[in-house]
């Protein structure tokens, strides 16, 4: 069966490619996702595969029936793109300012339209009903998934599995863990408001640059020295404004004898387990309260929880390791993988049923394929499209 899996998504590959590459050329954000959403659903639906529409506001569900089938899995992609500018030199590059695929959508929700094409091809041999989930704005807060899930995509799902492109593992390599998986993802807003003045007067100020900059550095220590070394954990301060500086011309035009009056501070936490999810948050505001009525400033401190953790069920990661296995062989497993404190939305479907998710190999050094998801110069190998279907395939099929 691997052999005809494979000789399928050969098959297939060309056309695949052809629609990553249509989709990546025009990227939606969020739940805006109106053209690739149509694109999922006509090839749906050309497999006479029944479609629903508006799934989550813009979602696509597709239910491949099986006679006498009692069990259902899922299988999940994200079709958005981020609100970044694209700098790669790709032929097939965004075609919309300020909008680009850097996190492999685009190929997530292509291979998900060959799998399906593959797994109606094998129909009669299949043992489990199937359902395609193509879900809008994975990448922006609140995320997609709860709005599938509130208009049930979940519904009669005993499993669901979605994989993710990878550039850190070569192409031909799965990866995956037990358990947490990845991280649930944070944020936070702080203001903090002192008494501004000239410069030459400090002493008639109350500086909330110097309050600012002491919690900045003070925000380090509390997972250095209140988390648990054995426990997973991050604080990023990644915002920090203060003054009237224009930020994109510099410090060009600035007031720099003034102490301005507050200061705006942002970060992220990241972190793979509730009781210290909830520690850090309380660390963090109490660290706050206490660095600013020390200097007799005052504050604000917004917290916003974001996705959950994404946890893949044991029996689920079974399921994964066995197929992949029989696809690549042993040495091409990375098992288990260490957990990534980056955020996934896929963390909600998990916390609903079992669930596991993967990450397929996407990078080639040799042809320079080796950033991350987000930075402007992401790309796949898309040679990588053919071990993401043939998962796909072998997790719903066999």
């Amino acid at each position: 069966m691997k052999d005809l899996i494979f000789e399928q998504c050969h098959r297939h590959f060309n056309d695949i490619v052809a629609i990553r590459r249509d989709i990546h050329q025009y990227p939606e954000l969020g739940f805006d996702v109106h053209r690739t959403a149509g694109i999922a659903a006509d090839a749906l639906r050309a497999l006479d595969i029944p479609v629903r529409t508006g799934i989550g506001r813009t979602g696509v569900v597709g239910d491949l029936e099986v006679p006498g089938a009692s069990k259902r899995i899922a299988l999940r992609a994200d079709m958005d793109a981020l609100p970044i500018q694209e700098l790669t030199d790709v032929p097939f590059k965004s075609k919309i300012d300020g909008k680009a695929h850097l996190c492999g959508h685009d190929a997530h929700t292509a291979m998900l339209i060959g799998a399906a094409r593959i797994l109606s091809h094998f129909r009669d041999d299949l043992k489990t009903h199937i359902r395609f989930i193509f879900q809008p704005s994975e990448e922006a807060l609140p995320g997609g998934a709860p709005a599938m899930i509130a208009d049930g995509a979940l519904e009669d799902v005993d499993e669901i599995y979605g994989i993710h492109v990878f550039p850190l593992f070569a192409v031909e390599e799965y990866a995956t863990c037990v358990g947490p998986m990845l991280a649930q993802s944070d944020t936070f807003q702080i203001t903090l408001t002192g008494r501004g003045g000239h410069a030459a007067f400090p002493h008639l100020t109350v500086d909330p640059i110097v309050i600012g900059a002491q919690f900045v550095t003070a925000a380090q220590a509390i997972v250095a020295r209140n988390v648990n070394p054995l426990d997973s954990a991050v604080i990023s301060i990644t915002q920090l404004h203060g003054g009237d500086a224009n930020l994109q011309n510099g410090l060009t035009g600035a007031a720099l004898n003034v102490i301005p009056p507050k200061v705006l501070i942002g970060g992220t936490v990241r972190t793979l387990q509730k009781s210290v999810q909830k520690s850090v948050r309380e660390q963090l505001e109490s660290l706050l309260a206490g660095v600013a009525g020390a200097h007799d400033a005052t504050y604000t401190f917004t917290y916003h929880e974001g996705y959950p953790v994404t946890y893949n069920h044991e029996p689920c990661v079974t399921t994964a390791l066995s197929t992949a296995r029989e696809l690549v062989g042993e040495d091409n497993l990375v098992f288990p993988m260490s957990p990534i404190l980056g955020g996934e939305d896929f963390g909600y479907y998990s916390q609903k049923i079992p669930a596991c998710f993967v990450m397929v190999g996407a990078g080639n050094e040799e042809k320079g394929i080796v950033n991350m998801c987000h930075h402007p110069q992401f790309d796949i190998d898309e040679n990588c499209m053919i071990y993401g279907m043939a998962l796909l395939v072998s997790l719903a099929a066999f």
